[in-house]
């Protein structure tokens, strides 16, 4: 690996972003398989344990298993993150049992050889109110609206800037959370440079958080809405991050790079390719 002229920014070679791709895909399959048995009635830990066998099966590792461990001792205490309505984003699996109408984010990551892929989709549980399927897709266009205006040349505000633009533009007036956000990744799973679901002038004039978008750069965008207000705080568990109001919330997130033909979505099972077409946006992955 190299770090870019921004110190701490890692950029990787073509061979270790193929390395990320396959740590993408695994994730990609661990929410899939999680995703086929959201149901109510099933407790997070339940839901946990898919995600969990998904991963071994597939020889990689949890990336979050033990995250934030002192010594190996702590951490966190799941495969997954296992938000479920009020719950923004970080839930940990445990005994809550999902009921009909819920909205379930699952946050997911591993490791193959080294190399990190992270993403989230939300889910709904049976069949929910119109006003909660409408907060996730809203969130879900607001992350693809951000992965769409990546371009080399151009900076993470450019991202953070269509994302907040997206959920600025819907009719719902989503609340858009702000201390947590999208970073980059690689050889760990969070790294600099932030990437914010909204901007400010304080952002721009910040060098890593305004960092250039280059070859080798891989970013989690992750967008994080919510039904009422984004003001949230975290539980006692150290972890779980749920909304002030008690309003529920909606997380989407995918790994992407771009490289000189496109975009490439590390952590979709079809690279991005049908998503970047609706948007107009080239597709483009590294050859085998």
């Amino acid at each position: 690996m190299v770090f870019g002229a921004l110190r701490g920014i890692e950029l990787k070679t073509p061979d270790q972003l193929r390395q990320m791709r396959r740590a993408g895909l695994v994730v990609a399959a661990a929410i899939a398989a999680t995703v086929a048995q959201v149901r109510p009635g099933v407790s997070t830990r339940e839901l946990d344990a898919v995600a969990a066998e998904t991963i071994r099966a597939a020889g990689a590792a949890p990336s979050f298993l033990g995250y934030g461990s002192v010594n190996g001792v702590g951490g966190f205490d799941g495969v997954a993150c296992l938000s479920v309505n009020e719950e923004v984003v970080h839930g940990v699996p445990g005994a809550r049992v999902l009921a009909e109408g819920d909205l379930l984010s699952i946050d997911c990551g591993a490791v193959v050889e080294g190399w990190h892929g992270d993403s989230a989709v939300t889910v709904a549980v049976g069949r929910p109110t119109e006003d909660l399927l409408a907060l996730s897709d809203a969130t879900r266009a607001a992350m693809w609206r951000g992965i769409g205006a990546a371009r080399l040349g151009g900076h993470v505000a450019d991202i953070s800037t269509a994302v907040e633009r997206s959920v600025r533009e819907h009719p719902g007036g989503y609340g858009i959370v702000e201390e947590y956000v999208g970073h980059g990744i690689g050889s760990a799973m969070h790294q600099p440079p932030d990437v914010p679901n909204l901007v400010s002038r304080g952002f721009l004039r910040t060098p890593l958080r305004g960092a250039a978008i280059v070859e080798g750069l891989a970013l989690a965008v992750e967008p994080m809405l919510t039904l009422g207000s984004p003001d949230n705080h975290v539980l006692d568990d150290d972890w779980t991050v749920v909304t002030d109001d008690g309003r529920p919330a909606a997380h989407w997130e995918h790994t992407i790079t771009v490289t000189a033909r496109g975009l490439w979505v590390l952590t979709a099972e079809d690279g991005g390719e049908a998503a970047l077409a609706e948007l107009g946006v080239p597709f483009g992955p590294l050859a085998d």
